[in-house]
């Protein structure tokens, strides 16, 4: 059975943003990884960074995760990983027994700070060389 031509076109402009997703993952990684850091745990502390400072910079565990596209149970690995680096540290939820905070340190404000320019050079570079074909 032949595929339309606007379901390939869908199929491909699909598989360009998958590639470019990947891509710019894979030079976040790189740029920040003599740093500690990951791309994934760069974008909890830019979440806690720039989200939430009237908050302490602290949110809810449950709202990061939806927002850094990754399972609950490797959210969590994630940042068992940054609070033993010192980067973030976890508190329950007095209003709710069953939350959970997670708060920037002080430590992890000054590295977000330090590599926040790294990252978004990389999306920039990323970006700006970016064309999706069909658009």
């Amino acid at each position: 059975m032949a595929v339309k031509t606007a379901d390939a076109g869908l199929e491909e402009r699909w598989r360009d943003i998958l590639s470019l997703h990947a891509r710019t993952m894979c030079e976040i990684d790189r740029a920040l990884h003599p740093h500690g850091l990951g791309a994934s745990d760069f974008e909890v502390l830019d979440i806690l960074a720039t989200e939430s400072p009237g908050d302490g910079d602290q949110c809810r565990v449950q709202n990061l995760a939806g927002r850094v596209h990754l399972s609950q149970s490797a959210l969590s690995r994630l940042i068992g990983r940054l609070e033993k680096d010192g980067l973030v540290e976890r508190s329950m939820c007095v209003e709710d027994r069953r939350g959970v905070w997670v708060a920037l340190t002080r430590k992890g404000r000054d590295l977000h700070a330090e590599v926040l320019p790294l990252q978004r050079a990389v999306l920039a570079r990323t970006f700006g060389d970016a064309r999706l074909p069909h658009e």
